[in-house]
């Protein structure tokens, strides 16, 4: 049998791999398993490593122009991918999803506004609010037999707060939840009737699982379009985040003038070379190589919750229904969440992410990131598994 091509271990120690190469710095010790920040360890489809040979081999890298081929692959992967019908014009190249949101918190709201984040979520988007000057409004998820669902209900009371926008993640990072466009529909009919504009994070949006669609939030309909700002890139889908190449796609004419205002007056948007061609090749004949991933992730999904529920009766985990990030739950192992953190690094000698930094209900969580080859999954949980037993 031909061996799985995401099974290969690469060694990327003394790469400058974040993940991998600063430990010491996020950890306090080097002898760890890392299974934390967000990127995959496998290659890139052949075709993008074959598009960045290609133009390294060029030996020129001067200023360069953004063709209307690298436009139109982004409109047709959406098309194509997602049934989402974009436009070009629609489409802006940024340096990435987080300074996106940045941008887009500094167009559309003013200091001191509200922005509604749903917590526990993605640490940057405490930053972004904060560091603009703009004023956090949290609307926790709520677990309803262990599964994350929006609270409408809080919801509603606070966007009548002197809210302005609703930064979304879809699917969720660290919950794993991929929203049903009924309750996008809902979220949207919350909004619409206040004006809210949403934001929405949609960077993991390739990587769903059998049974689950991934729903733009954008093509809900013209009302939701009109004030929706949809972040996305290829850089989880295709593990090339440090390429740093992104895109906002915003359908309202208005919406758009006001975002390239802001990125024109920071003199943002030209583009990495590099990043624009793996992007390009990503986006024309990343297919095949995303089709095979998505088993191998799905598959590494329901080991991880397996192995969770069969062997370590302390902890508990739901199935992510997309991404490649399992969010554990380690509360009945009645630790604050400065010991459950010492406890992973010391005893169990794994990097994962404390659960707190996703804010409040983080507490007594830890995010895991399956997206590796199996067996260091494998390895990851069998040291946890022998660190519970010891205890």
């Amino acid at each position: 049998m031909r061996p799985c091509a995401f099974d290969e271990r690469i060694n990327r120690q003394s790469t400058n791999s974040l993940k991998w190469d600063t430990l010491r710095d996020v950890f306090g010790r080097e002898d760890l398993l890392p299974l934390w920040v967000a990127d995959m360890d496998f290659p890139s489809p052949p075709e993008v490593i074959e598009a960045l040979k290609e133009k390294a081999a060029h030996r020129v890298y001067g200023y360069h122009v953004r063709s209307e081929s690298f436009f139109q692959s982004v409109v047709e992967w959406f098309g194509r991918r997602h049934n989402w019908p974009i436009e070009r014009e629609w489409v802006a190249l940024t340096p990435g999803v987080v300074p996106s949101i940045c941008l887009a918190i500094q167009a559309f709201t003013s200091p001191g506004d509200g922005v509604v984040i749903q917590s526990p979520v993605y640490p940057p988007f405490f930053r972004c609010v904060k560091e603009n000057g703009r004023r956090i409004v949290e609307n926790p998820l709520r677990q309803v037999n262990s599964r994350y669902e929006m609270d409408f209900d809080d919801l509603a009371a606070k966007l009548d707060e002197g809210v302005k926008m609703l930064v979304l993640c879809s699917p969720h990072n660290p919950v794993g939840r991929v929203w049903t466009e009924a309750e996008l529909r809902r979220l949207n009919d919350l909004c619409c009737e206040r004006d809210i504009l949403i934001l929405s994070d949609e960077i993991h949006c390739d990587l769903v699982f059998q049974g689950h669609r991934h729903t733009p939030f954008a093509a809900l309909g013209a009302e939701a379009a009109a004030r929706t700002v949809t972040c996305v890139a290829p850089s989880k889908t295709f593990n090339i985040a440090g390429l740093n190449t992104s895109f906002v796609i915003i359908s309202d004419e208005g919406l758009r003038r006001r975002f390239r205002q802001v990125m024109l007056s920071l003199s943002l948007g030209e583009g990495n070379l590099f990043g624009v061609a793996a992007s390009e090749a990503a986006y024309r004949h990343g297919d095949a190589w995303l089709d095979a991933l998505l088993p191998y992730l799905e598959g590494n999904a329901d080991y991880l919750t397996r192995y969770v529920s069969e062997r370590m009766g302390e902890l508990d985990i739901v199935k992510p229904e997309g991404t490649y990030l399992g969010w554990l739950d380690c509360r009945r192992l009645g630790l604050r969440p400065a010991e459950l953190k010492r406890f992973f690094v010391e005893e169990a000698k794994v990097g994962m992410n404390d659960g707190l930094t996703f804010g409040q209900p983080g507490a007594g969580f830890a995010r895991i990131n399956f997206g590796c080859p199996r067996e260091l999954l494998v390895e990851g949980l069998q040291r946890i598994e022998a660190a519970l037993r010891r205890r």
